[in-house]
């Protein structure tokens, strides 16, 4: 017998959460991912090297998308926090950073490309995302209010605008691998950004 065939399969716990099953199953999808591709990826495979039946793992994510984007979250959720430095500028500066590096160092970056790619040709995989994308709008979009109510950025401004400018142009240098951007262009996109939404111009 294998390894694998000796050590006991995990029992399936109904609809709440177990931790630790839940942290192998998402270390498992990782695996899987990187090792087979999007085209490789299953709820099968993760399974079998989980060692989780596959109805717990689709009673906890119902889709492919929902699975993978968990697995992009718990990178993120660890490596990102959204900044607050005080001024509306080295906020974004860091913000924008923050995605960039997220995205370069680890496997983060090629989970969310898997993660875009099965969106293009699955509705609930783009339904995920959706949903995912309009709630790191609302929380990334703190930033700018934030810097509102300290005065510096014009209240007509639209505060979510200003990040999702900022994440585009982080999601097409992630899209076309070109994710080492010197400071000198996170300098000049946020500068280009909140020129146009300071209450006074920059200095």
């Amino acid at each position: 017998m294998t390894e694998a065939e000796l050590k006991p399969a995990r029992r399936s716990i109904g609809a709440t959460r177990n931790p630790a099953s839940q942290e192998a199953i998402l270390a498992a999808a990782e695996a899987v991912l990187l090792e087979n591709g999007l085209a490789g990826f299953s709820i099968e495979a993760v399974a079998r090297r989980a060692r989780a039946g596959k109805p717990t793992i689709y009673r906890w994510w119902p889709s492919q998308a929902a699975l993978l984007l968990d697995v992009y979250h718990s990178h993120k959720r660890i490596n990102f926090i959204f900044p607050d430095r005080g001024n509306i500028r080295d906020d974004l500066r860091a913000y924008l950073t923050g995605i960039l590096k997220t995205w370069r160092d680890g496997t983060s970056g090629e989970v969310f490309r898997c993660v875009v790619a099965r969106a293009q040709e699955e509705p609930a995989a783009l339904a995920a995302l959706s949903a995912y994308m309009a709630d790191r709008r609302c929380q990334s979009g703190k930033i700018v209010e934030k810097a509102q109510e300290r005065g510096e950025v014009r209240p007509d401004v639209k505060a979510e605008l200003v990040t999702e400018i900022l994440s585009s142009f982080a999601w097409g240098r992630l899209l076309t691998e070109r994710l080492d951007v010197s400071e000198a262009e996170v300098e000049a996109v946020v500068d280009t950004v909140i020129g146009g939404i300071l209450t006074k111009p920059a200095a």
